[in-house]
């Protein structure tokens, strides 16, 4: 993974969404931080479908590779990564691994 061969600290998917939702058909549910064990049971209890499966299982993939941080963004927004990352609250969803 070239995260990990340059040791990054954080890595960032871009997207159509606005990141992770607790309810998929709703916007205003936007989960702003979450562990890869906690994201791994929304995977099983179907709460991450489609094509979030893939890159879910790209962030848990880097962070159990040593990167710090996982970010998914939604891409259509200007300015997001600035957004995400220079804001106390932050746009998208990080995925961190669980202590």
């Amino acid at each position: 993974m070239p995260s990990r061969r340059i040791a990054s600290s954080k890595v960032i998917y871009l997207s159509d969404v606005p990141g992770l939702l607790s309810d998929k058909d709703d916007v205003s549910t936007l989960i702003s931080s979450i562990t890869t064990l906690e994201v791994e049971g929304m995977i099983v209890s179907k709460g991450v479908s489609d094509g979030m499966i893939p890159k879910v299982n790209s962030c848990i993939d880097a962070l159990r590779q040593g990167v710090g941080s996982a970010h998914l963004l939604d891409g259509r927004i200007p300015h997001v990564v600035l957004l995400e990352l220079f804001t106390d609250e932050g746009i998208g969803t990080m995925i961190v691994e669980e202590d």
